[in-house]
């Protein structure tokens, strides 16, 4: 049975960033929580970066770039699509 995907509120996620900040090991906050290592340190680097649990508070320039651009190549790509259907239609007449 596959395990259930778990979310924790900003609050949760602030509390464990201060725990570690102020002293408690690593290791001990991911046994006792019941943590992923990495969850925790993703959590700490988007605090010292942006103070933000948001992950679109925290990427970078190029990422939003690349996810402007990726929404304009669908929207061209639907109205290219569209004017291949006008054109079949318009050729018929």
């Amino acid at each position: 049975m596959p395990k259930q995907r778990r979310t924790f509120t900003a609050e949760f996620k602030k509390q464990m960033v201060l725990l570690y900040e102020n002293g408690k090991s690593r290791a001990d906050l991911v046994e006792e929580y019941g943590l992923t290592a990495s969850a925790l340190d993703r959590w700490i680097k988007q605090v010292k970066t942006t103070g933000s649990f948001k992950e679109k508070d925290n990427r970078s320039s190029e990422e939003n770039e690349l996810i402007a651009l990726r929404k304009e190549n669908e929207r061209l790509k639907m109205e290219n699509d569209i004017l291949k259907q006008v054109a079949l239609i318009m050729g018929r007449k």
